[in-house]
């Protein structure tokens, strides 16, 4: 189970009264992250200058799985060893994660992987396809949020690892 601590905020935002993780929990997060339609990837590109996308995904094992061509800036930012954070659609229901993406190669983890994105997606990725390679993120925290409650008393950093 991830560990909750209080995320940061400036003063101005309110204290917390509860203890992290209690009015925004785990599993609460967790059903955002499988249930988000798309994921808003954010990249860097050698330059220095940010690249920002959003993909189709899915939530398995505590980790991000997605595709992305590998001709697109995506792909060319993360083969130059960029950083990846990913965030949900909402601005109002938060989770923000990053880590290192790992090309994903395990037979067993890619057909669940398929049989999960044609459920969620209605439509059957072909992962033994070179141009569609898996790419997983499995984050070290999520820093969450919920702004239709309480900024400062949801605002909460999970670590998972």
């Amino acid at each position: 189970m991830p560990e909750p601590s209080r995320a940061w905020l400036p003063a101005g935002y309110g204290s917390a009264s509860s203890p992290p993780g209690e009015r925004l929990p785990w599993a609460t997060v967790e059903d955002w992250l499988v249930a988000a339609r798309s994921y808003w990837l954010c990249t860097t590109r050698p330059n220095g200058r940010p690249h920002v996308k959003p993909v189709w995904g899915v939530w398995l094992d505590e980790m991000l799985l997605f595709s992305t061509s590998p001709g697109s800036v995506t792909a060319r930012n993360l083969a130059a060893g960029s950083p990846l954070v990913v965030h949900l659609e909402s601005g109002d229901r938060v989770a923000i994660f990053e880590g290192s993406p790992e090309p994903v190669h395990d037979s067993a983890l890619l057909e669940r992987f398929a049989q999960a994105y044609e459920s969620k997606y209605n439509w059957r990725m072909d992962v033994s396809d070179p141009d569609t390679p898996v790419i997983s993120l499995r984050p070290d925290s999520v820093l969450a949020w919920d702004a239709h409650e309480s900024l400062a008393e949801t605002a909460t950093r999970w670590r998972l690892a």
